[in-house]
């Protein structure tokens, strides 16, 4: 890593997990996803992260399988809405933009003020796509997407960032996005059997052992009761639509065998 970089704790280091799953895909299963901005940002992560990896393929393909149901609730968003605008929360190092992006679309890309740092020396706002260091919690960021564009429908994408918080607070997230007009939310989770196994078996294996993990959702139609005024527009098994071909038999089982328990989902409401 650069010199000019801020140490990432422990939580925001996991932001490397998703950008290897994406390379693994694009260099080995891109029939599930193919990310050109990954490839070419390879060798711009820290020496012998891709060496030292403890991955299996299914952790590097559950990341890359985020990212292609990200794509395709986003192409749809674009679609029912045009003049939509993109806010994606805990950006990360997302490459979402230089994927999914329409010529016209305006993003947004919420942080802690020293990932987006270390973002920028990688991944600069790009035209069309602003960086907002923040706490995505509170409401500046959502205020200055509303100074910005006052009436414009919005799709925030959550994308592996809840699962690190109480329930409280992601609940407390939804209802304030509820007071700044049209805001549909899209996030992957986990139900509660798939919390219990993630806890003893992810963080392990991607080597983040003290990162904290809490929220899980079983019903989304519950949640949206907590929340009160919601609308589930979808609750969808992660795999479904993720294109199992050539890959090993002990990743396609892992596949079947989350999707038949309903253990890991992508949840899309309107808020």
């Amino acid at each position: 890593m650069t010199d000019d970089v801020h140490e990432l704790g422990v939580v925001e280091d996991t932001l490397y997990v998703p950008m290897l799953g994406r390379i693994y895909a694009s260099e080995h299963c891109s029939n599930i996803l193919y990310d050109e901005k990954a490839l070419e940002l390879k060798y711009r992560l820290p020496a012998g992260m891709l060496e030292n990896s403890t991955q299996t393929q299914y952790t590097y393909l559950a990341s890359a399988s985020r990212s292609a149901n990200m794509d395709r609730y986003i192409a749809d968003f674009l679609t029912r809405k045009p003049d939509g605008v993109i806010v994606q929360l805990g950006v990360g190092l997302e490459t979402t933009f230089h994927r999914d992006d329409n010529g016209h679309t305006q993003w947004y890309g919420i942080d802690l003020p020293h990932v987006i740092d270390y973002r920028r020396t990688i991944l600069p706002d790009y035209g069309r796509e602003t960086c907002i260091a923040g706490d995505a919690f509170e409401r500046v960021w959502i205020q200055r997407v509303r100074e910005d564009h006052r009436d414009a429908p919005l799709l925030v994408t959550a994308s592996g960032l809840f699962y690190y918080f109480e329930e409280e607070r992601v609940l407390g997230l939804m209802k304030m996005m509820q007071g700044y007009g049209d805001v549909e939310l899209l996030f992957d989770t986990v139900n509660k059997s798939g919390m219990a196994m993630m806890r003893k078996k992810h963080m392990k294996t991607v080597g983040h052992e003290d990162a904290k993990m809490f929220f899980y959702v079983d019903s989304a139609s519950e949640l949206a009761a907590k929340v009160g005024g919601v609308r589930v527009l979808a609750e969808e098994k992660f795999y479904s639509h993720i294109n199992k071909a050539g890959l090993q038999l002990s990743t396609k089982a892992s596949m079947v065998l989350s999707d038949l328990l309903g253990m890991v989902k992508m949840i899309h409401l309107k808020l």
